[in-house]
């Protein structure tokens, strides 16, 4: 009985070596988690998002000046009397003005994501300062707390202490009690003193 036992652990041990060895093999086919991975080849190009979000923020702020709406105006009234006063060999955009119209919606179509992005990346500074606001108004507020609870504590601390004042008030009181016994009870001149002066 012992025989058939301590076999069938051998065959145990030898079924866990083979398996031992083959993910040996497997885990030498892995990837090392300890070294980067190579970089894979990408079809689409790259681009810096923080580099990206600020031209968008510099195209953003520039669409909202004034400046942009003067040169957009006066690219549109250029445009219009050029394609209706031009001779008609060189107009290039006839009387509906479908190419300007193509323009305008493309400058569109571009800047309204352009000041989305811009805004968003707004919005997430804003966040970050709200953020260092809080925290920052938390610590004002524990500090405030702290210097409330110690000037209370030397409030308690000080009501304890004589002060001047009080001082002074009982030592007067002290006078006071003494002028009133000596009214009370005189004192009396020593007796060898009396008897020597005779």
């Amino acid at each position: 009985m012992l025989s058939v036992a301590t076999e069938r652990g051998g065959e145990g041990k030898e079924r866990a070596r083979s398996t031992t060895g083959a993910s040996a093999v497997t885990r030498a086919s892995r990837v090392r988690l300890d070294q980067p991975k190579a970089p894979r080849k990408r079809l689409l190009p790259e681009w810096d998002p923080e580099a990206f979000g600020r031209f968008s923020e510099k195209i953003a702020r520039f669409l909202g000046t004034g400046r942009f709406i003067v040169w957009m105006t006066a690219v549109i009234i250029l445009w219009v009397l050029w394609n209706v006063f031009a001779p008609k060999d060189l107009r290039f955009d006839e009387f509906p003005f479908i190419f300007l119209t193509l323009a305008l919606s493309l400058q569109a179509s571009y800047a309204a994501p352009l000041i989305l992005l811009a805004q968003n990346r707004q919005d997430d500074r804003d966040r970050v300062t709200h953020e260092q606001d809080r925290k920052q108004n938390e610590r004002s507020i524990a500090d405030t707390e702290y210097l409330t609870r110690e000037v209370a504590a030397l409030r308690m601390g000080l009501g304890e202490v004589a002060t001047r004042d009080w001082i002074r008030s009982e030592l007067q009181d002290l006078v006071k009690e003494l002028e009133e016994r000596r009214s009370v009870f005189p004192p009396q001149p020593p007796n060898g003193s009396d008897e020597g002066d005779r």
